[in-house]
């Protein structure tokens, strides 16, 4: 696991975090959404507002899907007191329960972006980011002072460099822009709403810095617990909701942690949540004129309907759970129900598809000299030298290694 880090921050450090700083200065310089931004460079005649349109599409999807599993995190919070002898099988399959708890995060991802930028992700920013910090902090406490937490964190931050492969790689370059939300849009959407002076490398380099930062905390919390209690770390995804409340049941105050636990995961889920709900509307305020509560509520209802098939895919439906009768036994790239299928080809593949096409973009089609011109008005750190690397990474590397993400994943390397 530690080698798996290690790359991991490297291509944080060298490959998304300069792209990043691309689709902020696209942002800023239209003051327009994914496919105004496109529109603004291109004239609107281009087929390269297609990547514009497929941005906004994926927030629609992902934050379908991304609803759900969000929506088990804040069930789980409460679950001694909703289900407390349900085990996760079950939990994920029954409609009624998971279904509500869907409503419930979406209503609150709804309700913060009415509010709009300062009034509503501003505000609850400032309040839910701090909440979160503390509550990592109290977990990270509670998991490294377990006896045998020691192990854990020789598991997590020792790398071993003989088990580093070319799916490692690939898979950290994945989970690097899959943590930064880059490839969606987000960024080129927050970037719209930055004022010219404000210094968007800095601005950048914080985000980065901030989301690397609660990523890593998150294995300080994990991986000392799992190995205090003798679990298993490669579990996969079973393993937040089905070997981390077992854990958590063994532990002095176990109850408390588990609380404290889902409860800052359910906080992280809003976040990412308002961030995917924000591209969308954003798209519909500015190309259709719509109100910001208008395109809320009318997004807002769409989500909640496509959310509906991927809750319904772990064992309440048969037909979403179970796709072999269309793709076979071995599932399509591996995946055979629902929420599994749509996360692959749209969450997975399909954001790196978008981050190749937007780094074409940026480095050539707008021109990465030109998105330089944007990165350094207000900045107080691009000099010269940064500038002209950045430009050679944004038109050569860049898209290089986020095609070679889009291979790793089209041939099933992850």
């Amino acid at each position: 696991m530690g080698a798996f880090v290690l790359i991991y921050l490297l291509c944080i450090a060298l490959v998304g975090m300069p792209y990043l700083f691309g689709e902020l200065s696209l942002g800023r310089n239209s003051q327009r959404n994914p496919v105004g931004a496109i529109k603004s460079i291109t004239g609107g005649g281009s087929a390269w507002v297609l990547v514009g349109g497929f941005c906004v599409l994926a927030g629609f999807v992902i934050l379908s899907y991304y609803s759900v599993v969000a929506g088990w995190a804040v069930g789980y919070a409460v679950k001694d007191i909703i289900a407390p002898s349900m085990g996760f099988q079950e939990f994920a399959a029954s409609p009624w329960l998971v279904i509500s708890l869907l409503g419930v995060f979406l209503l609150f991802t709804f309700l913060v972006v009415l509010g709009g930028i300062e009034e509503g992700i501003e505000r609850w920013a400032k309040i839910l980011l701090p909440v979160l910090l503390v509550l990592i902090l109290l977990i990270i406490f509670r998991a490294v002072t377990l006896k045998g937490a020691m192990e854990g964190l020789a598991f997590y931050l020792v790398p071993d460099f003989s088990k580093i492969t070319f799916e490692q790689v690939v898979a950290a370059l994945g989970q690097a822009f899959f943590t930064l939300s880059l490839g969606m849009g987000a960024m080129i959407t927050y970037g719209s709403y930055l004022p010219k002076e404000e210094d968007i490398v800095a601005s950048g380099a914080y985000v980065v810095i901030f989301n690397t930062l609660i990523a890593l905390m998150a294995g300080f919390m994990i991986f000392p617990a799992i190995f205090a209690m003798g679990a298993d770390p490669e579990t996969g995804p079973a393993l937040v909701f089905v070997v981390l409340p077992e854990v958590f049941a063994q532990m002095p105050l176990g109850g408390l942690v588990s609380f404290l636990f889902f409860l800052l995961l359910s906080i992280a889920a809003l976040t990412s949540g308002i961030s995917l709900l924000e591209v969308v509307v954003s798209y519909f305020v500015d190309e259709t004129q719509w109100s910001r509560q208008k395109s809320v509520w009318i997004v807002g209802t769409v989500v909640f309907l496509m959310a509906i098939p991927s809750a319904l895919s772990q064992g309440a439906s048969e037909a979403f759970s179970d796709m072999s009768y269309l793709f076979g036994e071995s599932g399509l790239f591996g995946q055979n129900n629902f929420l599994g299928i749509l996360d692959y080809l749209i969450g997975s593949a399909g954001l790196a598809v978008g981050a190749f096409f937007l780094s074409i973009f940026i480095g050539w089609v707008w021109g990465a000299d030109v998105a330089a011109d944007e990165l350094v008005e207000g900045s107080s750190i691009m000099n010269q030298g940064l500038v002209n690397a950045w430009i050679f990474m944004m038109r050569y590397i860049i898209p290089v290694v986020v095609l070679g993400i889009v291979m790793g994943y089209v041939f099933g390397v992850l």
